[in-house]
């Protein structure tokens, strides 16, 4: 499976990013590429425990969480299309392309040392460190793949 701790993989992912211009437009969903980079930016800051995130699982993902979080990533499949995003990660402002693409490297580069034991899903619950190496892996590769990068 491909995690986002294999040091590989996250060159690989970087080189996918730094692919990113204002002239990519989605292939599916709503966000525009600024959204997208934000969103990107603002999601793995709260996996990597930096900033002021507050860790609960909602109660739907109490009843179906564990099922969903196996669901997605028990093989290579990518993440279907048009997955529902959590609403404290919806982004309505936009910021400067080249200056989001440089923070998302470096939260990704980051995951070199990943160490949040407290990380709580909203949705899926307590994860294992390979549980959120895959599941980090397959959102990046979502939103890069959703802008045809």
């Amino acid at each position: 499976m491909k995690t986002i701790f294999d040091k590989n993989i996250r060159e690989k992912l970087i080189e996918r990013i730094d692919k990113i211009s204002g002239d990519n437009i989605a292939e599916w969903g709503k966000m525009n590429v600024n959204q997208m980079l934000k969103h990107s930016t603002y999601w793995n800051k709260w996996v990597l425990g930096k900033g002021n995130h507050t860790y609960k699982q909602a109660f739907l993902g109490k009843i179906f969480g564990k099922i969903a979080l196996k669901k997605m990533i028990r093989d290579e499949k990518p993440f279907d299309k048009n997955i529902p995003t959590s609403d404290q990660f919806k982004v309505k402002e936009t910021g400067d392309i080249e200056s989001e693409k440089s923070d998302w490297v470096s939260l990704i580069k980051d995951y070199e040392f990943f160490n949040n034991p407290g990380f709580i899903h909203d949705f899926f619950g307590k994860m294992t460190k390979e549980q959120i190496g895959i599941l980090v892996y397959k959102h990046t590769d979502h939103h890069l793949r959703q802008f045809g990068v």
